[in-house]
């Protein structure tokens, strides 16, 4: 059972936005890492959905213990143990040498150990579950989820699955069948209580309104060759077709989440939108969606 589902982080989602509308070498890389991360924890979920033994998954959870700030990608409840996976997207060919990574077309260039992230991830969770007075066993996996992704010189001692090998992996977590108690379905509530909101830690490029491209980009393929045929938005790359008041909504919240302490006004919008003719329409878009506050030139929604 999936307690706690995986969604597009806010940063994530901030990134594609700047992505199009303020592109830079420094953006893109990050969304790209951020958005590769994020496709192979969707891709690791789908494996987790089809178990068939009693557990409480929960996805993408953010805690901090002793004044450490750590991430866990997905962690799994069963009635004798925890289970916390470490997810990498990684694509290529790698080797492990002195306990460090490095690409095999780049040798000088190392990169960070997952094995040493999870270690302190298992450590920092078991310290957790001290405080909440839960004892039961922890084990932990690094999971390179990507096909293409080959690790030469791989230690055999270390918590680390393929691709090929999660299969077989997963059929051992449906051979236990022991059934989950109330104070496992107290855990799993507790330690969603527990989750961060945000992380305090991540790093976003500076950027202002007057930099930022204006317009409604496409939903499918975030082109902005988007013209507006009476009642549709079409997008003349890919052809995708989308309600006018459904572009100019998320538009808005487009707008609200790059800019969250401006307010929403319809000459803001309109300016932000930039390809509806009529001004009046985006006020009665909003104006139906949203709460209005103040009167004439002074007026907001929320």
């Amino acid at each position: 059972m999936i307690y706690k589902t995986r969604t597009e982080s806010p940063e994530l989602r901030l990134l594609r936005s700047l992505k199009n509308r303020y592109p830079s070498p420094t953006t893109n890389q990050t969304y790209h890492n951020l958005n590769k991360g994020y496709i192979g924890e969707v891709l690791f979920d789908k494996l987790i959905e089809k178990l068939t033994c009693p557990c409480l998954v929960l996805n993408d959870l953010l805690f901090k213990v002793n004044n450490q700030i750590f991430q866990v990608d997905a962690l799994m409840i069963l009635s004798n143990q925890i289970h916390v996976f470490e997810v990498k997207n990684l694509e290529g060919d790698y080797f492990y040498e002195k306990e460090c990574f490095f690409p095999r077309n780049k040798p000088g260039n190392e990169i960070s150990n997952p094995l040493l992230q999870l270690e302190r991830t298992t450590s920092l969770i078991r310290q957790l579950l001290q405080k909440l007075e839960f004892p039961i066993s922890i084990q932990s996996s690094v999971i390179f989820i990507n096909p293409k992704f080959v690790l030469y010189k791989a230690p055999m001692d270390k918590p680390i699955l393929f691709a090929n090998q999660l299969d077989r992996f997963m059929q051992k977590f449906n051979s236990v069948q022991s059934p989950l108690g109330k104070k496992h379905q107290q855990l799993a509530a507790k330690l969603l209580s527990l989750n961060e909101n945000e992380n305090p830690y991540k790093r976003l490029p500076s950027y202002q309104y007057q930099d930022l491209r204006k317009g409604i980009s496409c939903s499918v393929c975030h082109s902005f060759a988007v013209e507006v045929h009476h009642s549709k938005c079409i997008c003349s790359d890919c052809g995708f077709e989308e309600k006018v008041k459904a572009a100019v909504l998320r538009s808005v919240e487009e707008f609200k989440l790059l800019f969250p302490g401006e307010k929403v006004t319809t000459n803001r919008i309109f300016e932000w939108c930039k390809i509806i003719a009529c001004k009046k329409r985006v006020q009665r878009i909003l104006s139906s969606n949203y709460k209005k506050v103040g009167v004439h030139q002074w007026s907001y929604y929320e």
